[in-house]
């Protein structure tokens, strides 16, 4: 096991003759030191290519591009590099040359429902805003890897005022959802001004933002940041730790920043092959993010992007690290499995079958230790008919949140803004004579 301290120490004097341990901290030297070639690579990690590997490194990296900041490159066990997670989801494998059919270059139609170039509407009342396509690392992994590296898609101020103004324009909107790229690379007040504009936006309920940031540069949480965000909440914040030995003393107390900021954390994991398609990984995982504030959200099916074919596992090892989870830990701690269906069909969610068999007045169920049980429909129920005429619906239909001011019980004798002095109760004769008077 590497000394994270000492390879922190080696890797910043490798990179910078002058560099000192004060500077591994500073976010901007991270980036300004991001290491993107093969030879910067060989030569801080010590591990060497051979001549026709190091020859088909260079054929991938000329289609799929290398970044990787200092602080991850750090985490990679260079003794067994090649089965090493962080290695694997940072640096480039010849495989991701191998295009199949099935491959596709915007599996989820992404551009294809985008009425506003940076704006995906696919589902009825959210958007997904890409605001940003810079990245602190090139994940080998990436869904978007069609624009990873391109300067053609890096969105200039008037093409967010104009998805601004789209969000605007349309109502049904209430959560979106600031993606990229990684919205945090932006500058604080370039950030703000996104945010300022879309909260001034009276049907916008919420705005989350998609980062990885907490796992490939944490030092970019920092409390300028955190206290910047929490002038617009409700902000929600997503990230995507896949193993556990990305959550380090650094991620750690990022996230400790974001939660401790009252902003609420989800994490979406990707099931890789040969990183994380482990039972028992996947647990340990889930256990640290909820020991860090972090509710796991999703585990995604790897998309069919360009490129991907060696990560993806079979669905049933998908269903399978579920059925290691629901039962034998926190519900809280059990993500979503989902696949976001190729040809923008959303988000699709996969269980294990746990409704085994069902009848008019009863169903069959089984529970994560095999026990088989029924539960009893009732007999009585009466469905409420639909016919969209809300007037005659006997249902409670006042959605509004209900008025506080109206205390009642002693409550409304002891608090200060209600004249009240006195109670009395329903049908009180006696003040059903004053009345009569």
């Amino acid at each position: 096991m590497i000394n994270y301290s000492d390879t922190q120490k080696e890797i910043t004097l490798k990179i910078d003759s002058e560099g000192t341990l004060s500077k591994w901290r500073d976010w901007r030297w991270q980036l300004s030191h991001t290491i993107r070639d093969l030879d910067t690579f060989e030569k801080i990690t010590g591990i060497t290519f051979t001549n026709e590997k190091y020859e088909e490194l260079k054929e991938t990296l000329e289609k799929f591009p290398l970044a990787i900041t200092p602080y991850y490159l750090s985490l990679i066990e260079t003794e067994d590099y090649e089965n090493d997670p962080i290695f694997m989801q940072s640096f480039p494998s010849v495989h991701e040359l191998d295009i199949i059919e099935e491959d596709l270059a915007d599996p989820l139609d992404e551009d294809r429902d985008s009425p506003v170039e940076g704006i995906t509407h696919r589902y009825p009342d959210r958007v997904l805003f890409l605001v940003s396509n810079k990245c602190a690392m090139y994940c080998r992994h990436c869904t978007r890897k069609r624009k990873v590296g391109d300067v053609e898609y890096i969105p200039d101020k008037d093409q967010i005022s104009k998805g601004i103004d789209y969000i605007n324009n349309n109502p049904q909107v209430r959560d979106v959802l600031l993606s990229g790229g990684d919205p945090l690379l932006l500058d604080d007040s370039y950030l703000e001004w996104i945010l300022s504009e879309l909260t001034e936006i009276p049907h916008v309920e919420i705005v989350r933002i998609g980062s990885r940031l907490p796992v490939v540069l944490p030092y970019r949480i920092d409390s300028n940041l955190v206290e910047m965000l929490r002038q617009y909440h409700p902000i929600w914040f997503n990230t995507q730790f896949n193993h556990p030995r990305e959550i380090t003393s650094s991620s750690t107390e990022a996230l400790r920043k974001l939660a401790d900021g009252g902003i609420p954390l989800g994490n979406q994991s990707v099931l890789l092959s040969g990183v994380n398609d482990c039972p028992r990984i996947m647990k340990t995982l889930m256990h640290k993010l909820v020991m860090n504030r972090v509710r796991p959200y999703y585990m995604y099916q790897c998309d069919l992007s360009e490129g991907l074919s060696h990560f993806r596992t079979p669905v049933g090892k998908g269903i399978e690290i579920i059925e290691s989870l629901r039962g034998h830990t926190s519900g809280f701690a059990v993500p979503t499995y989902v696949i976001d269906a190729p040809g923008g069909g959303g988000k699709i969610p996969l269980m294990p079958n746990y409704l085994i068999s069902w009848s008019t007045n009863k169903v069959v169920l089984r529970n994560y230790e095999g026990v088989i049980c029924t539960y009893k429909e009732p007999d009585n129920y009466e469905a409420v008919y639909c016919n969209r005429k809300c007037e005659e619906c006997t249902l409670q239909l006042k959605l509004d949140n209900a008025d506080e001011s109206k205390s009642i019980g002693i409550e409304k004798l002891l608090c200060d803004y209600d004249d009240t002095i006195a109670l009395y109760p329903e049908n009180n004769e006696r003040m059903e004579r004053r009345d009569e008077k």
